[in-house]
């Protein structure tokens, strides 16, 4: 796999891309897992869409997301300026910069949404960020990320206690952590809050990192352009709720505020992923 990986990478990004539309295509015209996973999730999310709305907004999250992958594989090939000369639109980098002048530390918050791995070279140009990660269960795989992950400064540690102790420490001492917290989280790493209208199980560990440290929270996204070549990164700072001794508050407004974020381009966002599968009340949308 790992070889795999490393001669695709080879691949023009246009030739790979168009290898995803076709993908998507094949993933579109037959009932596959992928597009029954991504279809019930976007009737959950936004109900008020019409049938033709939803169907359209169904194809195109297939084919952004198909083309999220094969981006990823090309950008981990490559060295970090190759991802940096593909962001061409840097809105609100003033946010970033003055977040890590106030030396209160930095919690960046990117939710999978758009290309999220080039924004690894973009922040290494800033600062020195630490970033959990957690190994691929594919060894092939876990060792092409991982070289991917060392062509940068960031500091790795992993995703247990003990990067999070690391990282408690490091936004004490001022520096920068980017944490992707919409992902299912484990009972004992959440608590159920709303999130595109599902109360669902939800990350804590950012609303309880922010608490303790005060540090600023932001939140960074990097959107595909139109023409498919190139891309926006968008820099936000976002509510001071966030820093709320009240946990549920915290998390409740750390949802809506990726919400915010995710609805500007909703068909980039990674809507495959069993996100629902445990809401309030034992219930699994996913269920057969």
């Amino acid at each position: 796999m790992y070889f795999i990986l490393k001669v695709l990478a080879l691949l023009p990004l246009p030739i790979l891309q168009n290898l995803a539309c076709f993908v998507a295509w094949l993933l579109c015209i037959r009932n596959s897992s992928f597009k029954r996973i991504t279809c019930i999730n976007l009737k959950l999310a936004y109900p008020e869409l019409t049938a033709a709305q939803r169907s359209k907004l169904l194809h195109d999250s297939i084919r952004s997301q198909c083309l999220s992958y094969v981006e990823c594989i090309k950008c981990w090939g490559m060295s970090p300026c190759y991802s940096l000369n593909l962001l061409k639109n840097i809105n609100g980098e003033d946010v970033l910069t003055e977040a890590l002048a106030n030396k209160k530390g930095v919690i960046v918050v990117v939710p999978h949404f758009g290309n999220w791995e080039l924004l690894n070279a973009w922040l290494c140009t800033h600062t020195q960020p630490m970033i959990m990660y957690k190994p691929n269960k594919i060894k092939g795989i876990n060792r092409y990320i991982l070289e991917s992950r060392q062509k940068t400064n960031a500091v790795l540690v992993p995703a247990d206690e003990t990067g999070v102790r690391a990282i408690f420490k490091h936004l004490k001492q001022g520096g920068l952590t980017v944490i992707l917290p919409d992902h299912l989280p484990k009972p004992s790493g959440g608590i159920y809050a709303h999130f595109f209208q599902q109360n669902t199980l939800s990350a804590t560990i950012v609303s309880k990192l922010a608490y303790k440290t005060q540090c600023n929270v932001i939140g960074l996204s990097c959107i595909r352009n139109p023409d498919t070549s190139s891309f926006a990164v968008q820099c936000v700072p976002l509510s001071t709720e966030i820093l709320s001794k009240d946990l549920q508050k915290s998390v409740e407004c750390l949802n809506q505020e990726m919400e915010l974020m995710i609805t500007k381009m909703p068909e980039q966002y990674i809507w495959s992923y069993k996100r629902f599968r445990n809401c309030y009340g034992n219930v699994n949308p996913y269920r057969v």
